[in-house]
């Protein structure tokens, strides 16, 4: 799931000044492609997108002032 998590970075939806989150049609599709349970993915990538939104929101803030 790590490595899924990733590999997300330029799946991910945006609007001017931040990150609103990843594409998860995309994340999904990923996962079935890497032979991850679509299942486990639906599960656990909504709270790693949370904290990589966090995150990248927190850097982009931090650059721009």
């Amino acid at each position: 799931m790590w490595d899924l998590a990733q590999r997300m970075g330029g799946q991910v939806r945006v609007v001017p000044g931040g990150v609103v989150g990843w594409d998860m049609t995309a994340a999904l599709a990923m996962a079935d492609a890497l032979g991850i349970s679509t299942l486990a993915a639906a599960e656990m990538l909504p709270a790693l997108e949370a904290a990589a939104v966090t995150a990248i929101n927190k850097q982009i803030g931090s650059e721009h002032g």
